[in-house]
């Protein structure tokens, strides 16, 4: 699957370049609970076609209601009846969920309530300039005067927080994240599929032919060269994620030392505790490492959940992924290591409590 902003941005592109109307929904801000982060986007055609969304779905059909070409064609008898087509003008502000009615209409959580900057009919030439660094690898910056509608965009290194004064509302827009998984195996199926239908790019990389000649997952980019040389070409960077999953030294080894050379978001590589030990060990005896060099390292990987079959450990691991991706910092007890450590006899973990499947 690619990038979800981009997604987005390509079918907008798509229904403006056939003159079509529509419109592109932000989310910038919101109170209490929220079903979609500040800076989600959607993007609505005039014939109700929508792609994106800003809440569970309720929110995305109020808007098709009201702006849906459609609509115009309703019994004009009727006393609510209004011509809702996608207008030509400034862009505009509405808010969902500010009586505990709407909250309730619309499917908001309890006491939810969010706010959407609504820019109607982007312009073509823009839009296309949007998608073409966004497709060329970039980051960029795109502002719009809440007077007159009009885009600016700038190339930037860093993603920067969503911003709306009242005046000009700025976003960032990136790249897709990227996943190199080392390793062709079961296990990395699953973590595969995972990756894709969360948004990653992903690349699968194994030397044994025995391995590559039997995957399975379509939309994932297979390479047989050397991990640690594939590390090196894969222009590793912030968005970018390297995890072995081989359990053979000689393949994880040199690769996650390449990675750990980066500014990769995650590094890690699957095997038990005395396995992650053994690894650092390897490391530093025959490698130059040190404790400090390898802090990024992640091992064991994954969050505690018990998981013992290739399915559940990829779900460990793509959520470990993600709360890093999304800047959460889990709890000790849900991290492998740690979790295990206070069930061994004498450790004290009769007071904390796991699920009956625990076995990590």
């Amino acid at each position: 699957m690619e990038n979800l902003d981009l997604m987005v941005l390509t079918h907008l592109l798509g229904w403006r370049s056939q003159g079509q109307k529509a419109l592109l929904a932000t989310v910038v801000r919101t109170w209490g609970s929220s079903p979609r982060p500040v800076g989600s986007i959607m993007a609505l055609c005039e014939t109700g076609a929508v792609v994106g969304s800003v809440s569970g779905g309720c929110i995305e059909d109020d808007l098709i209601y009201r702006y849906k070409n459609a609509a115009s064609s309703a019994d004009p008898s009727a006393p609510d009846h209004k011509t809702h087509n996608i207008p030509s003008k400034s862009p505009e502000r509405v808010t969902y969920g500010v009586s505990a009615d709407e909250a309730h209409r619309f499917g908001l959580p309890c006491g939810g309530t969010l706010e959407l900057v609504l820019e109607f009919n982007p312009g073509v030439a823009e839009l296309k300039s949007l998608v073409d660094m966004l497709t060329d690898g970039q980051m960029v910056h795109r502002r719009t005067d809440m007077t007159t509608g009009q885009v600016s965009l700038a190339r930037v290194h860093q993603p920067e927080p969503l911003t709306d004064d009242g005046i000009t509302l700025a976003n960032s827009f990136g790249p897709e994240y990227r996943m190199l998984l080392i390793g062709a195996g079961q296990l990395t199926e699953y973590l595969a599929t995972m990756a894709l239908f969360c948004g990653f790019a992903v690349t699968v990389c194994d030397p044994r032919e025995e391995y590559r000649s039997s995957w399975q997952v379509a939309g994932v980019t297979l390479s047989s060269g050397m991990p640690d040389d594939v590390v090196k070409d894969f222009h590793v960077d912030r968005r970018t994620c390297v995890i072995a999953l081989t359990h053979d030294p000689k393949l994880d080894d040199l690769a996650l030392l390449e990675a750990l050379k980066s500014d990769a978001l995650y590094v890690g590589a699957i095997g038990s505790r005395r396995n992650d030990e053994a690894r650092r060990a390897r490391m530093i005896e025959h490698f130059d490492q040190t404790e400090e060099s390898l802090m990024a390292l992640r091992g064991p990987i994954g969050i505690f959940i018990g998981s013992k079959t290739p399915p559940e450990i990829a779900v460990s691991v793509m959520a470990e992924v993600l709360a890093l991706k999304n800047a959460v910092s889990l709890p000790r007890d849900m991290q492998v290591g740690p979790a295990k450590e206070q069930l061994e006899p004498g450790s004290g973990s009769a007071a904390v409590c796991f699920s009956p499947n625990s076995g990590q």
